[in-house]
Protein backbone atom coordinates (compact mmCIF):
# COMPACT_ATOMS: atom_id res chain seq x y z
CA UNK A 1 0.00 0.00 0.00
CA UNK A 2 2.80 2.40 0.86
CA UNK A 3 4.55 1.75 -2.43
CA UNK A 4 1.35 2.16 -4.45
CA UNK A 5 0.45 5.40 -2.67
CA UNK A 6 3.93 6.79 -3.37
CA UNK A 7 3.56 5.95 -7.05
CA UNK A 8 0.28 7.84 -7.23
CA UNK A 9 1.63 10.80 -5.28
CA UNK A 10 4.62 10.90 -7.62
CA UNK A 11 2.38 10.85 -10.69
CA UNK A 12 0.33 13.71 -9.32
CA UNK A 13 3.03 16.01 -8.00
CA UNK A 14 6.73 15.27 -8.58
CA UNK A 15 8.27 16.62 -11.78
CA UNK A 16 11.24 14.44 -12.78
CA UNK A 17 14.37 15.71 -14.55
CA UNK A 18 14.93 14.94 -18.25
CA UNK A 19 11.80 12.81 -18.51
CA UNK A 20 8.81 12.45 -20.78
CA UNK A 21 6.20 13.74 -18.37
CA UNK A 22 3.36 11.76 -19.94
CA UNK A 23 5.58 8.73 -20.37
CA UNK A 24 6.58 8.84 -16.73
CA UNK A 25 2.97 9.17 -15.62
CA UNK A 26 2.19 6.04 -17.62
CA UNK A 27 5.16 4.00 -16.37
CA UNK A 28 5.14 5.12 -12.75
CA UNK A 29 8.12 5.73 -10.51
CA UNK A 30 10.54 3.08 -9.21
CA UNK A 31 11.02 3.98 -5.56
CA UNK A 32 14.48 3.42 -4.12
CA UNK A 33 14.32 2.59 -0.43
CA UNK A 34 17.88 1.99 0.80
CA UNK A 35 21.51 1.62 -0.19
CA UNK A 36 24.65 0.03 1.20
CA UNK A 37 28.07 -0.01 -0.43
CA UNK A 38 27.57 -0.42 -4.19
CA UNK A 39 24.03 -1.79 -3.84
CA UNK A 40 20.55 -0.27 -3.69
CA UNK A 41 17.20 -1.81 -2.80
CA UNK A 42 13.84 -0.64 -4.12
CA UNK A 43 10.56 -0.44 -2.23
CA UNK A 44 9.60 -3.96 -3.32
CA UNK A 45 12.80 -5.44 -1.89
CA UNK A 46 14.51 -5.86 -5.28
CA UNK A 47 18.30 -5.52 -4.76
CA UNK A 48 20.52 -4.10 -7.50
CA UNK A 49 24.19 -3.36 -7.97
CA UNK A 50 24.42 0.33 -8.84
CA UNK A 51 26.67 0.47 -11.87
CA UNK A 52 26.07 4.19 -12.21
CA UNK A 53 26.59 5.49 -8.65
CA UNK A 54 23.25 7.29 -8.65
CA UNK A 55 23.99 9.88 -11.34
CA UNK A 56 27.79 9.51 -11.67
CA UNK A 57 28.05 10.85 -8.11
CA UNK A 58 27.94 8.37 -5.18
CA UNK A 59 31.68 7.76 -5.52
CA UNK A 60 32.15 6.72 -1.89
CA UNK A 61 29.23 4.30 -1.99
CA UNK A 62 26.06 4.23 0.07
CA UNK A 63 25.83 4.10 3.85
CA UNK A 64 29.26 5.50 4.80
CA UNK A 65 28.73 6.11 8.52
CA UNK A 66 31.56 8.64 8.87
CA UNK A 67 29.96 10.89 6.24
CA UNK A 68 26.61 10.71 8.01
CA UNK A 69 28.29 11.49 11.34
CA UNK A 70 30.13 14.48 9.87
CA UNK A 71 26.85 15.94 8.56
CA UNK A 72 25.04 15.25 11.83
CA UNK A 73 27.78 16.86 13.91
CA UNK A 74 27.79 19.97 11.73
CA UNK A 75 23.99 20.21 11.81
CA UNK A 76 24.08 20.20 15.61
CA UNK A 77 26.87 22.76 15.86
CA UNK A 78 25.96 25.14 13.03
CA UNK A 79 23.38 24.06 10.45
CA UNK A 80 23.75 27.18 8.30
CA UNK A 81 26.12 30.08 7.86
CA UNK A 82 25.92 32.63 5.08
CA UNK A 83 28.99 33.63 3.15
CA UNK A 84 27.55 37.11 2.71
CA UNK A 85 28.55 40.10 4.90
CA UNK A 86 32.07 38.72 5.34
CA UNK A 87 30.79 35.76 7.35
CA UNK A 88 31.78 32.10 7.03
CA UNK A 89 32.10 28.73 8.74
CA UNK A 90 35.10 26.63 9.69
CA UNK A 91 34.08 23.66 7.54
CA UNK A 92 33.75 25.76 4.37
CA UNK A 93 37.03 27.58 4.95
CA UNK A 94 38.89 24.33 5.61
CA UNK A 95 37.36 22.59 2.58
CA UNK A 96 38.35 25.48 0.29
CA UNK A 97 41.91 25.30 1.63
CA UNK A 98 42.11 21.51 1.27
CA UNK A 99 40.82 21.63 -2.30
CA UNK A 100 43.17 24.44 -3.29
CA UNK A 101 46.11 22.51 -1.86
CA UNK A 102 45.26 19.50 -4.06
CA UNK A 103 44.29 21.35 -7.23
CA UNK A 104 46.67 21.55 -10.19
CA UNK A 105 48.83 24.62 -10.69
CA UNK A 106 47.59 27.97 -9.41
CA UNK A 107 43.88 27.09 -9.02
CA UNK A 108 43.95 28.47 -5.50
CA UNK A 109 40.54 30.13 -5.23
CA UNK A 110 37.33 28.18 -4.62
CA UNK A 111 33.77 29.41 -5.10
CA UNK A 112 31.16 26.97 -3.79
CA UNK A 113 27.85 26.34 -5.55
CA UNK A 114 24.95 23.91 -5.13
CA UNK A 115 25.93 21.64 -8.02
CA UNK A 116 27.46 21.39 -11.46
CA UNK A 117 24.99 23.48 -13.43
CA UNK A 118 25.37 26.58 -11.30
CA UNK A 119 29.13 26.01 -11.15
CA UNK A 120 29.19 26.33 -14.95
CA UNK A 121 26.90 29.37 -14.78
CA UNK A 122 29.25 30.93 -12.26
CA UNK A 123 32.23 30.53 -14.57
CA UNK A 124 30.38 32.38 -17.33
CA UNK A 125 29.73 35.28 -14.99
CA UNK A 126 33.30 35.30 -13.67
CA UNK A 127 34.71 35.18 -17.21
CA UNK A 128 32.53 38.09 -18.32
CA UNK A 129 33.63 40.08 -15.28
CA UNK A 130 37.26 39.17 -15.91
CA UNK A 131 37.25 40.58 -19.43
CA UNK A 132 35.36 43.70 -18.37
CA UNK A 133 38.00 44.24 -15.68
CA UNK A 134 40.69 43.90 -18.35
CA UNK A 135 38.94 46.50 -20.50
CA UNK A 136 38.02 43.88 -23.11
CA UNK A 137 34.22 43.55 -22.88
CA UNK A 138 34.10 42.54 -26.56
CA UNK A 139 35.46 39.10 -25.59
CA UNK A 140 32.01 37.67 -25.02
CA UNK A 141 31.82 34.56 -27.21
CA UNK A 142 32.05 31.02 -25.79
CA UNK A 143 32.96 27.73 -27.48
CA UNK A 144 32.19 24.17 -26.35
CA UNK A 145 32.31 20.71 -27.94
CA UNK A 146 29.50 18.75 -29.61
CA UNK A 147 28.26 15.84 -27.46
CA UNK A 148 29.40 17.82 -24.43
CA UNK A 149 27.33 18.42 -21.30
CA UNK A 150 27.71 21.52 -19.14
CA UNK A 151 24.53 21.51 -17.11
CA UNK A 152 20.84 22.14 -17.51
CA UNK A 153 20.55 25.76 -16.42
CA UNK A 154 19.61 28.30 -19.06
CA UNK A 155 23.20 29.33 -19.75
CA UNK A 156 24.79 25.93 -19.16
CA UNK A 157 22.26 24.11 -21.32
CA UNK A 158 23.30 26.35 -24.19
CA UNK A 159 26.93 25.34 -23.74
CA UNK A 160 25.71 21.76 -23.56
CA UNK A 161 25.67 20.31 -27.08
CA UNK A 162 22.96 17.66 -26.83
CA UNK A 163 19.72 18.32 -28.75
CA UNK A 164 17.31 17.28 -25.96
CA UNK A 165 18.57 20.15 -23.80
CA UNK A 166 17.91 22.70 -26.56
CA UNK A 167 14.58 21.53 -28.00
CA UNK A 168 11.73 23.81 -26.95
CA UNK A 169 13.98 26.15 -24.96
CA UNK A 170 15.29 28.54 -27.61
CA UNK A 171 18.88 27.45 -27.04
CA UNK A 172 21.77 27.81 -27.61
CA UNK A 173 22.25 31.57 -27.54
CA UNK A 174 24.00 33.25 -30.44
CA UNK A 175 27.17 33.74 -28.35
CA UNK A 176 27.50 30.00 -27.76
CA UNK A 177 29.39 28.06 -30.43
CA UNK A 178 30.38 24.40 -30.97
CA UNK A 179 33.14 22.40 -32.59
CA UNK A 180 32.89 18.67 -33.43
CA UNK A 181 33.56 16.05 -30.78
CA UNK A 182 36.67 13.86 -30.80
CA UNK A 183 34.26 10.82 -30.69
CA UNK A 184 36.92 8.24 -31.60
CA UNK A 185 34.56 5.42 -32.60
CA UNK A 186 32.64 7.57 -35.09
CA UNK A 187 35.11 10.27 -36.05
CA UNK A 188 35.00 11.05 -39.80
CA UNK A 189 38.82 11.31 -39.92
CA UNK A 190 39.18 7.75 -38.60
CA UNK A 191 40.39 6.37 -35.29
CA UNK A 192 44.08 7.31 -35.45
CA UNK A 193 44.96 9.45 -32.41
CA UNK A 194 47.06 12.12 -34.11
CA UNK A 195 44.57 12.57 -36.94
CA UNK A 196 41.75 13.18 -34.45
CA UNK A 197 43.86 15.60 -32.43
CA UNK A 198 44.87 17.49 -35.57
CA UNK A 199 41.25 17.70 -36.73
CA UNK A 200 40.07 19.06 -33.37
CA UNK A 201 42.88 21.60 -33.20
CA UNK A 202 42.05 22.74 -36.72
CA UNK A 203 38.33 22.95 -35.90
CA UNK A 204 39.01 25.11 -32.85
CA UNK A 205 41.32 27.42 -34.78
CA UNK A 206 38.79 27.73 -37.60
CA UNK A 207 35.96 28.49 -35.18
CA UNK A 208 38.03 31.16 -33.44
CA UNK A 209 38.98 32.70 -36.77
CA UNK A 210 35.34 32.72 -37.92
CA UNK A 211 34.19 34.44 -34.73
CA UNK A 212 37.23 36.67 -34.43
CA UNK A 213 39.99 35.95 -31.92
CA UNK A 214 39.37 39.29 -30.25
CA UNK A 215 35.82 38.13 -29.46
CA UNK A 216 36.40 34.63 -28.04
CA UNK A 217 36.34 34.50 -24.25
CA UNK A 218 36.54 30.83 -23.27
CA UNK A 219 36.58 27.19 -24.33
CA UNK A 220 34.68 24.56 -22.29
CA UNK A 221 35.48 20.86 -22.35
CA UNK A 222 35.06 17.71 -20.30
CA UNK A 223 38.17 15.50 -19.92
CA UNK A 224 35.80 12.66 -20.86
CA UNK A 225 32.42 13.55 -22.34
CA UNK A 226 29.94 11.94 -19.97
CA UNK A 227 26.33 12.46 -21.00
CA UNK A 228 27.36 12.47 -24.66
CA UNK A 229 28.10 8.75 -24.34
CA UNK A 230 31.29 8.46 -22.24
CA UNK A 231 33.48 9.64 -25.11
CA UNK A 232 37.17 9.28 -24.25
CA UNK A 233 39.54 11.54 -26.22
CA UNK A 234 42.85 10.24 -27.58
CA UNK A 235 45.87 10.68 -25.27
CA UNK A 236 47.23 14.18 -25.78
CA UNK A 237 43.94 15.66 -27.00
CA UNK A 238 43.24 17.76 -23.89
CA UNK A 239 46.82 19.03 -23.79
CA UNK A 240 46.69 20.04 -27.45
CA UNK A 241 43.44 21.96 -26.96
CA UNK A 242 44.84 23.66 -23.87
CA UNK A 243 47.90 24.79 -25.82
CA UNK A 244 45.75 26.34 -28.56
CA UNK A 245 43.73 28.27 -25.97
CA UNK A 246 46.90 29.54 -24.29
CA UNK A 247 48.32 30.64 -27.64
CA UNK A 248 45.11 32.44 -28.65
CA UNK A 249 44.48 34.05 -25.22
CA UNK A 250 41.28 32.08 -24.59
CA UNK A 251 40.36 30.94 -21.08
CA UNK A 252 40.28 27.15 -20.73
CA UNK A 253 37.51 25.65 -18.57
CA UNK A 254 37.77 21.97 -17.61
CA UNK A 255 34.33 20.67 -16.62
CA UNK A 256 35.14 17.91 -14.11
CA UNK A 257 31.68 17.59 -12.61
CA UNK A 258 31.66 13.92 -13.66
CA UNK A 259 35.37 13.12 -13.91
CA UNK A 260 36.50 14.73 -10.66
CA UNK A 261 37.25 12.98 -7.36
CA UNK A 262 38.55 9.63 -8.44
CA UNK A 263 36.16 8.75 -11.22
CA UNK A 264 39.02 8.24 -13.69
CA UNK A 265 41.70 7.49 -11.08
CA UNK A 266 43.21 10.74 -9.70
CA UNK A 267 41.31 13.49 -7.88
CA UNK A 268 41.20 15.50 -11.12
CA UNK A 269 41.22 13.90 -14.56
CA UNK A 270 43.00 16.86 -16.17
CA UNK A 271 46.13 15.97 -14.18
CA UNK A 272 46.46 12.82 -16.30
CA UNK A 273 47.92 15.09 -19.01
CA UNK A 274 49.41 17.69 -16.67
CA UNK A 275 46.75 20.21 -17.67
CA UNK A 276 46.33 23.40 -15.62
CA UNK A 277 43.06 25.04 -16.70
CA UNK A 278 41.98 28.58 -15.86
CA UNK A 279 38.87 27.13 -14.22
CA UNK A 280 37.74 23.69 -13.07
CA UNK A 281 34.10 23.01 -12.29
CA UNK A 282 33.23 20.15 -9.94
CA UNK A 283 30.23 18.72 -8.07
CA UNK A 284 28.92 15.11 -7.78
CA UNK A 285 31.92 13.33 -6.23
CA UNK A 286 32.78 16.42 -4.18
CA UNK A 287 30.26 15.25 -1.57
CA UNK A 288 29.66 11.79 -3.05
CA UNK A 289 26.10 12.94 -3.71
CA UNK A 290 25.20 12.84 -0.01
CA UNK A 291 24.31 16.56 0.01
CA UNK A 292 24.22 19.17 -2.78
CA UNK A 293 27.45 21.05 -3.49
CA UNK A 294 29.55 22.16 -6.42
CA UNK A 295 32.73 24.16 -6.69
CA UNK A 296 34.49 26.50 -9.12
CA UNK A 297 38.28 26.40 -8.97
CA UNK A 298 39.69 29.72 -10.16
CA UNK A 299 43.28 30.53 -11.11
CA UNK A 300 45.31 33.25 -9.45
CA UNK A 301 45.38 35.18 -12.73
CA UNK A 302 41.60 35.30 -13.03
CA UNK A 303 40.95 35.92 -9.35
CA UNK A 304 43.44 38.78 -9.09
CA UNK A 305 42.13 40.45 -12.24
CA UNK A 306 38.56 40.34 -10.92
CA UNK A 307 39.60 41.47 -7.44
CA UNK A 308 41.67 44.38 -8.73
CA UNK A 309 38.99 45.34 -11.23
CA UNK A 310 36.33 45.48 -8.53
CA UNK A 311 38.49 47.35 -6.04
CA UNK A 312 36.33 48.40 -3.09
CA UNK A 313 33.10 47.46 -4.91
CA UNK A 314 31.34 44.15 -4.35
CA UNK A 315 31.51 41.51 -7.09
CA UNK A 316 27.78 40.96 -7.61
CA UNK A 317 27.58 37.19 -7.74
CA UNK A 318 26.34 34.97 -4.94
CA UNK A 319 24.03 32.17 -3.80
CA UNK A 320 22.23 31.76 -0.49
CA UNK A 321 23.66 28.27 -0.03
CA UNK A 322 27.19 28.94 -1.30
CA UNK A 323 29.74 27.41 1.12
CA UNK A 324 27.00 25.68 3.11
CA UNK A 325 28.63 24.39 6.31
CA UNK A 326 26.92 20.98 6.27
CA UNK A 327 27.85 20.32 2.66
CA UNK A 328 31.40 21.47 3.41
CA UNK A 329 31.66 19.15 6.42
CA UNK A 330 30.54 16.28 4.19
CA UNK A 331 33.06 17.31 1.54
CA UNK A 332 35.89 17.25 4.07
CA UNK A 333 35.01 13.74 5.21
CA UNK A 334 34.55 12.47 1.66
CA UNK A 335 37.97 13.87 0.75
CA UNK A 336 39.46 12.05 3.75
CA UNK A 337 37.87 8.78 2.59
CA UNK A 338 39.21 9.25 -0.93
CA UNK A 339 42.74 9.65 0.34
CA UNK A 340 42.46 6.84 2.89
CA UNK A 341 41.84 4.05 0.43
CA UNK A 342 38.95 4.86 -1.88
CA UNK A 343 41.09 6.31 -4.68
CA UNK A 344 43.41 3.30 -4.54
CA UNK A 345 40.49 0.88 -4.51
CA UNK A 346 38.87 2.73 -7.40
CA UNK A 347 42.00 2.29 -9.51
CA UNK A 348 42.15 -1.44 -8.75
CA UNK A 349 38.50 -2.23 -9.41
CA UNK A 350 38.46 0.20 -12.35
CA UNK A 351 41.03 -2.03 -14.03
CA UNK A 352 38.75 -5.01 -13.35
CA UNK A 353 35.76 -3.14 -14.76
CA UNK A 354 37.57 -2.30 -18.00
CA UNK A 355 38.93 -5.85 -18.32
CA UNK A 356 35.46 -7.31 -17.79
CA UNK A 357 33.75 -4.99 -20.25
CA UNK A 358 36.42 -5.58 -22.89
CA UNK A 359 35.80 -9.31 -22.49
CA UNK A 360 32.31 -8.58 -23.89
CA UNK A 361 33.75 -7.11 -27.11
CA UNK A 362 33.08 -10.31 -29.06
CA UNK A 363 29.35 -10.18 -28.30
CA UNK A 364 27.35 -9.76 -31.55
CA UNK A 365 25.94 -6.42 -30.40
CA UNK A 366 29.08 -4.79 -28.99
CA UNK A 367 30.68 -2.32 -31.38
CA UNK A 368 32.93 -0.41 -28.99
CA UNK A 369 34.16 -0.60 -25.40
CA UNK A 370 35.77 2.52 -23.97
CA UNK A 371 36.56 4.12 -20.65
CA UNK A 372 39.09 5.12 -18.04
CA UNK A 373 39.03 3.99 -14.42
CA UNK A 374 35.50 3.75 -13.07
CA UNK A 375 33.97 5.54 -16.05
CA UNK A 376 33.14 3.39 -19.05
CA UNK A 377 30.70 2.63 -21.86
CA UNK A 378 29.69 -0.07 -24.29
CA UNK A 379 28.29 1.07 -27.62
CA UNK A 380 25.86 -1.39 -29.18
CA UNK A 381 25.41 -1.85 -32.92
CA UNK A 382 23.50 -4.20 -35.18
CA UNK A 383 26.33 -4.34 -37.75
CA UNK A 384 29.91 -4.12 -36.48
CA UNK A 385 31.46 -3.41 -39.86
CA UNK A 386 29.07 -0.54 -40.63
CA UNK A 387 28.74 0.57 -36.98
CA UNK A 388 24.96 0.65 -37.40
CA UNK A 389 23.27 1.93 -34.22
CA UNK A 390 20.39 0.05 -32.60
CA UNK A 391 17.12 0.99 -34.32
CA UNK A 392 14.85 3.54 -32.71
CA UNK A 393 12.07 0.94 -32.90
CA UNK A 394 13.95 -1.09 -30.27
CA UNK A 395 13.57 1.85 -27.83
CA UNK A 396 17.04 1.06 -26.44
CA UNK A 397 17.03 3.61 -23.64
CA UNK A 398 13.88 2.21 -22.06
CA UNK A 399 14.12 -1.47 -22.92
CA UNK A 400 17.78 -1.90 -22.01
CA UNK A 401 17.34 -0.02 -18.74
CA UNK A 402 14.31 -2.18 -17.88
CA UNK A 403 16.14 -5.42 -18.71
CA UNK A 404 19.15 -4.42 -16.66
CA UNK A 405 16.92 -3.36 -13.76
CA UNK A 406 15.09 -6.68 -13.80
CA UNK A 407 18.49 -8.40 -13.81
CA UNK A 408 19.53 -6.49 -10.70
CA UNK A 409 21.74 -3.88 -12.37
CA UNK A 410 21.54 -0.10 -12.68
CA UNK A 411 23.26 1.34 -15.76
CA UNK A 412 22.82 4.45 -17.87
CA UNK A 413 21.05 3.41 -21.07
CA UNK A 414 21.39 6.12 -23.70
CA UNK A 415 18.85 6.45 -26.50
CA UNK A 416 21.35 5.45 -29.20
CA UNK A 417 22.21 2.12 -27.59
CA UNK A 418 25.17 3.14 -25.45
CA UNK A 419 25.43 1.68 -21.94
CA UNK A 420 27.21 3.93 -19.45
CA UNK A 421 28.98 2.78 -16.29
CA UNK A 422 30.22 4.76 -13.30
CA UNK A 423 30.15 2.45 -10.25
CA UNK A 424 31.07 3.58 -6.73
CA UNK A 425 34.79 3.55 -5.97
CA UNK A 426 34.09 1.29 -2.97
CA UNK A 427 33.16 -1.66 -5.23
CA UNK A 428 34.62 -5.05 -4.42
CA UNK A 429 35.83 -7.45 -7.12
CA UNK A 430 32.60 -9.40 -6.56
CA UNK A 431 30.57 -6.24 -7.20
CA UNK A 432 32.41 -5.70 -10.49
CA UNK A 433 31.82 -9.33 -11.46
CA UNK A 434 28.11 -8.84 -10.77
CA UNK A 435 28.08 -5.78 -13.05
CA UNK A 436 29.79 -7.69 -15.87
CA UNK A 437 27.65 -10.82 -15.63
CA UNK A 438 24.39 -8.91 -15.41
CA UNK A 439 25.49 -6.82 -18.38
CA UNK A 440 26.15 -10.01 -20.34
CA UNK A 441 22.65 -11.27 -19.51
CA UNK A 442 21.14 -7.93 -20.56
CA UNK A 443 23.03 -8.02 -23.87
CA UNK A 444 21.81 -11.54 -24.58
CA UNK A 445 18.22 -10.51 -23.90
CA UNK A 446 18.63 -7.45 -26.15
CA UNK A 447 19.97 -9.71 -28.90
CA UNK A 448 16.63 -11.53 -28.82
CA UNK A 449 14.59 -8.32 -29.09
CA UNK A 450 12.45 -8.72 -32.27
CA UNK A 451 13.25 -5.18 -33.41
CA UNK A 452 16.97 -5.82 -32.98
CA UNK A 453 16.77 -9.19 -34.78
CA UNK A 454 14.96 -7.55 -37.67
CA UNK A 455 17.65 -4.87 -37.95
CA UNK A 456 20.38 -7.54 -37.96
CA UNK A 457 18.72 -9.69 -40.61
Amino acid sequence: MLSNSLIELDRAHLVHPVASYRGHEHMGVRVLASGAGAWVTDASGHRLVDGFAGLWCVNAGYGQDSIIEAATRQMRELPYATGYFGLGSESAIRLAAELAERSPGDLNHIYFTLGGSDAVDSTVRFIRYYYHAKGMPEKDQFISVEQGYHGSSTVGAGLTALPVFHAGFGLPFDWQHKIPSHYVYRNPVGSEDQAIIAASVAALRQKVEAIGQERVAAFYVEPIQGSGGVLVPPPGWMKAMREVCTELDILFVADEVITGFGRTGPLFACTDEDIVPDFITTAKGLTSGYVPMGAVFMSDKVYNTIADGAGAAAVGHGYTYSAHPVSAAVGLEVLRLYENGLLDNGRKVGALLMKGLRALADHPLVGDVRGRGMLAAIELVTDKARKTPLPAAADPARRIFDRAWNNGLVVRAFGNGILGYAPPLCCTPDDIEAIIERTRLTLNQTLEDPDVRTAMA
